[in-house]
């Protein structure tokens, strides 16, 4: 049986050592003791404590993948397809299978929601991603602590594949501009492509130090001289 110490117990549940003794006093959550009268607490009381009705330690294990429009369905497909044959590999049997069509930026995506929801309810021991960003562009780290809480891993295949950190804030600000114009064209989609595209390139020229000012600057000291 896996006991926890006040420390790690008070980790897992985001509340403070001085909460758990307050608790344990008032008889609201009281540990079990050592021979030296250290307090220790089980997985029971862990599921306990997060309200979670089924005490049995989750067992699931969910693949999800996600694109961004319906036009990268093949894409998505072969996405599962990966993850699937990733799975096989490792000799992990899959539960169930979920995926979403949706800016990583949006937090309602209908199967993303259910993922949320069967961790929160104990019942997910392994989310497998092909990417962080195929879960959420942004506060991947939050959620891999907060599903870490409820006992369920996240999985990233392409760890070794991450970007740096340049590139990584380059897709960030461009998933920014898609989602915001989308927002504001509607369906008028080349518009959106359009601003998305000038963005895209605006970042890549200041990346390679292809910027105008350079240029002007020299032409400013070719005058002067």
């Amino acid at each position: 049986m896996k006991l926890y110490t006040i420390s790690e117990f008070a980790e897992k549940l985001g509340v403070s050592v001085s909460t758990l003794r307050a608790w344990d006093k008032e008889g609201k959550l009281v540990a079990l003791r050592t021979p030296t009268n250290k307090r220790r607490y089980t997985e029971e009381m862990l599921y306990r404590a997060l309200g979670i009705k089924n005490r049995q330690e989750p067992k699931k294990i969910v693949l999800y993948a996600r694109v961004s429009s319906a036009g990268q369905k093949p894409d998505l497909e072969n996405q599962l397809k990966y993850l699937k044959g990733f799975a096989a590999g490792r000799g992990l049997t899959v539960d169930e299978i979920l995926s979403d069509v949706g800016s990583a930026l949006n937090y309602k995506r209908k199967n993303f929601l259910k993922l949320c929801g069967m961790v929160t309810r104990g019942e997910v021991k392994t989310v497998i991603v092909a990417h962080k960003d195929r879960l959420v562009r942004f506060g991947f780290e939050f959620f891999e602590d907060l599903f870490a809480k409820f006992g369920c891993e996240i999985l990233v295949v392409n760890k070794a594949e991450d970007m740096s950190p340049a590139q990584e804030l380059t897709e960030d600000l461009i998933s920014i501009v898609q989602h915001f114009a989308a927002r504001l064209y509607g369906q008028r989609t080349y518009k959106a492509r359009k601003l998305t595209r000038t963005v895209r390139e605006a970042l890549k020229n200041a990346a390679d130090g292809k910027t105008e000012e350079p240029a002007a600057e020299q032409r400013e000291m070719g005058q002067d001289n």
